[in-house]
């Protein structure tokens, strides 16, 4: 009888090591077409329609007459919180620093 060579365990573990590489690889494909439902651009397919019914809407009028600045805030963030355009908080406070809100600082929204 001849003497055959026992298998080298590496030879077993190839296929299984090509097979976790690939399924690796289509978790990480997976996962970016996800992030890519939810980038801006993926967005802005489905904006339109909200953007023409947001101008035919009219534009609702702060309810509070002041802001409590918080950690973290800009006057781009308070905007969107207030519905009050930058442009606005800004000659409403002219004494108002953008680069310098503390937060507690008191913010007013309409006269």
């Amino acid at each position: 009888m001849a003497h055959q060579p026992s298998r080298s365990p590496i030879r077993l573990l190839a296929p299984v090591a090509l097979v976790v590489a690939f399924a690796a690889f289509a978790l990480v494909i997976l996962s970016s077409r996800e992030d890519d439902d939810s980038s801006p651009a993926a967005d802005t397919a489905t904006q339109p329609k909200a953007d023409t019914q947001a101008r035919k809407a009219p534009k609702p009028k702060p309810q509070a007459t002041t802001y409590t600045v918080k950690t973290g805030d800009n006057l781009g963030s308070i905007s969107e919180k207030t519905k009050v355009p930058i442009e606005d908080l800004q000659e409403l406070n002219p004494e108002l620093d953008p680069q310098a809100l503390v937060s507690g600082q008191k913010i007013k929204l309409k006269e």
